[in-house]
């Protein structure tokens, strides 16, 4: 064998040796981390972040146990961290258990992280994001995976001007709900999503707490009941849904089942551009004032807050998507281009049970620019829509 001869054969000796040891590294069926939506980052009290989904699926033939969820940057620097307890605040499961263990997982069973992970300008500049899960299996064994990795959307400010007049509004949403917006997923038309990611209900309350005149048993009784709806941007008219009545009482409202294609109530859905459309839902009969094809100028009426479709008690729930389809649609983030924080609720049962809300601490007005309002911040937006 002459020498070139036996130089390919040593190296391919070598070669199959290092396959047979690849092929023997210990190989665990475990999880498949998805991110189904690459999120865009969104400043909320004057902190910026990313707020979207971490689909986990368990593939293995046996029970695991999530114990720990950590987001990471592309330097391998800790942006987030849940363990044990901070978990159960985060998962939500689409077959809801009955013993409510959702970290939990069964063979073929998924979880869903609803995700809120800070961020700064170097973290956005440096780009990926990706998560480490560490898991038990049913023998008490512990293992890690990664996965779920994604480069951050590039910032695509939208800054809107108010979709109401004056004040103070509540802000109601919180990602914690379990049947709040932020957790409600729709599979129609063969694909899921999450069209009120951020969405806001937006109620009228009194100067010192209340949302409502009397026992607010009817719609009139609310004080945000007919207030003026406004555009938020200069847009077209991408589409109006009309014709849905509106229960004389809230517990009437109550005890009618809405179908899902009437959830939304009366609605408008204005078109601002770049594939982005503004949502206007629950909104009085016969109060919509424009039709689709309309172009319409920021700060013009289009409707009045209602009590129609899918809804506990008169008020404007306003979210942006990326589809002209109130359910059809992923919920995308914006600012608000300027509002004033008069206070805040400290729970929504606070706020249920009519309590005062808690004013503002600072001594000047608190004015707020290029922001999406945090969660049961209580807000004016100015006699004109515009606050100085």
């Amino acid at each position: 064998m002459n020498a070139w001869h036996r130089s390919l054969v040593a190296l391919l000796l070598s070669l199959a040796a290092a396959g047979a040891i690849a092929q023997r590294t210990p190989q665990k069926q475990s999880f498949d981390l998805h991110v189904p939506w690459i999120p865009q980052p969104v400043q909320v009290d004057g902190k910026t972040s990313l707020v979207y989904e971490l689909r986990v699926t368990n593939y293995a033939q046996e029970p695991l146990k999530l114990t720990q969820l950590t987001v990471l940057d592309a330097q391998d620097h800790v942006l987030a961290e849940w363990g044990k307890t901070a978990l159960d605040q985060i998962l939500g499961r689409p077959d809801h258990p009955a013993d409510h263990d959702n970290a939990l997982l069964p063979p073929g069973i998924s979880a869903i992280a609803f995700l809120s992970t800070p961020i700064d300008s170097s973290t956005a500049a440096k780009g990926g994001i990706k998560h480490r899960i560490l898991y038990a299996t049913s023998s008490g064994q512990t293992f890690h995976v990664e996965g779920g990795t994604f480069a951050i959307d590039p910032p695509k400010p939208l800054q809107l001007g108010p979709p109401l007049r004056g004040g103070p509004w509540v802000a109601i949403y919180d990602a914690r709900w379990e049947r709040g917006h932020r957790r409600v997923l729709y599979a129609t038309n063969g694909t899921v999503h999450i069209p009120g990611r951020f969405a806001i209900d937006w109620i009228l309350v009194g100067d010192h707490g209340g949302y409502a005149r009397g026992d607010g048993a009817t719609p009139a009784q609310w004080f945000g009941y007919g207030a003026q709806v406004l555009a938020v941007a200069d847009a077209v008219v991408a589409s109006t849904g009309e014709g849905i009545p509106e229960a004389r009482t809230l517990a009437e409202g109550a005890a009618h089942k809405v179908s899902l294609e009437n959830a939304a109530g009366n609605y408008v859905a204005l078109a601002l551009g770049d594939g982005r459309y503004a949502f206007y839902e629950h909104l009085k009969p016969a109060s919509i004032t424009v039709k689709a094809g309309d172009h319409v100028r920021r700060g013009q009426v289009i409707g009045q807050l209602g009590f129609t479709g899918e809804s506990t008690g008169p008020h404007l729930h306003f979210h942006v998507s990326d589809a002209n389809a109130p359910l059809s649609a992923e919920g995308l983030p914006y600012a608000l281009e300027r509002f004033r924080v008069r206070g805040t609720y400290t729970s929504i049962e606070a706020f249920d049970q009519g309590k005062p809300w808690l004013p503002s601490t600072k001594t000047e007005a608190d004015v707020r620019r290029g922001e999406f309002p945090a969660p049961l911040m209580v807000v004016d937006f100015g006699g004109d829509g515009y606050v100085e």
